[in-house]
């Protein structure tokens, strides 16, 4: 699936309907644009433009006056920063939390590892599954961006087994998303390591030289 796909299923159709008529104003398809570029410049390791894409989205968003929307926009950034295993507070959310929708509250929760069963009503459907006792598994999660999310989700949770993980790995690996492959690497280089098994530690190593020389 493309990028597209991805941040909208991890968030649940942040800013356009399925259909719409008449055509969507502009707004809305200058922050879709926007978020897009953002995610996969963040992705890909470019700070720098995903920043200014960023804050061009937001800005769109802001023409609405509507902070419920804003709250979304922010959690779609936070989404991709979970998926490269980078565990902080959404603070952009978290200062539109007053008028955040129940989904998204549960959404934010959900990223932040502490959602409850009562929750997994609210999320997005590839994430539902993943909340509760039940074995933790990517396999049913084909959208490339949703599978890093719940990746990094089960990891906050302490769940993310070998397999997890190397599902992570390679969802990254084939998108060339340059930041979640080093930082999935990083922990399968560890898991490794801790089993003792060297040989697999080495050819991960070569692989993060690739990136990281």
């Amino acid at each position: 699936m493309t990028l597209r796909s991805a941040l909208w299923l991890c968030c649940a159709s942040l800013l356009v309907a399925c259909s719409s008529t008449p055509p969507p104003p502009d707004w809305q398809m200058n922050a879709r644009s926007s978020a897009e570029r953002a995610a996969e410049a963040w992705l890909s390791g470019n700070s720098k433009v995903e920043e200014v894409e960023f804050l061009r989205a937001r800005g769109e968003v802001a023409r609405t006056a509507q902070p419920a929307l804003l709250a979304r926009l922010e959690l779609t950034r936070c989404a991709t920063r979970v998926a490269a295993l980078v565990f902080e507070p959404c603070a952009g959310y978290e200062a539109l939390v007053a008028d955040a929708a129940p989904a998204e509250q549960a959404y934010a929760r959900y990223l932040a590892g502490q959602a409850t069963a009562a929750d997994a009503a609210l999320l997005p459907p590839a994430h539902r599954g993943l909340v509760g006792t039940a074995p933790a598994s990517l396999g049913d999660i084909e959208d490339p961006l949703s599978r890093l999310i719940a990746a990094g989700v089960l990891l906050q949770r302490g769940a993310a087994s070998p397999a997890v993980v190397a599902d992570a790995v390679e969802t990254a690996s084939q998108r060339g998303w340059r930041r979640p492959v080093l930082a999935w690497l990083g922990v399968q280089l560890r898991q490794a390591q801790a089993a003792g098994a060297a040989d697999e530690a080495a050819r991960i190593q070569r692989r993060i030289q690739l990136l990281a020389p």
